[in-house]
């Protein structure tokens, strides 16, 4: 039972690790992309930098936040499974 839930944990760490990257390499991308939008329209027309700023940020906002979930996903993968108890005794630790 032990080497089970830890290969699982294994598997939950790779998991979380491909999933926390995938996320913020595209959400990187995506911010790059509405940056260089935002600042080519305020380039194109200055008088509409105070709405063109106010929209970027709250997109900006709304990208970075799909990288949180992703983050609280991993995290939840990784702290917050049945074998956790097992895995501690595993590794020498106190299981709550």
């Amino acid at each position: 039972m032990e080497a089970e839930a830890l290969k699982f944990f294994i598997a939950c760490v790779t998991a979380a690790g491909f999933g926390i990257a995938v996320a913020a390499s595209f959400c990187g991308i995506a911010q790059g992309l509405g940056l260089k939008a935002a600042v080519e329209g305020i380039a194109r027309n200055p008088e509409s930098s105070g709405k063109v700023t106010v929209t970027m940020l709250i997109g900006l906002a709304m990208i970075e936040s799909l990288c949180i979930y992703a983050l609280v996903i991993a995290l939840i993968l990784i702290y917050a499974h049945p074998q956790a108890a097992a895995i501690a005794g595993l590794l020498g630790g106190v299981a709550h």
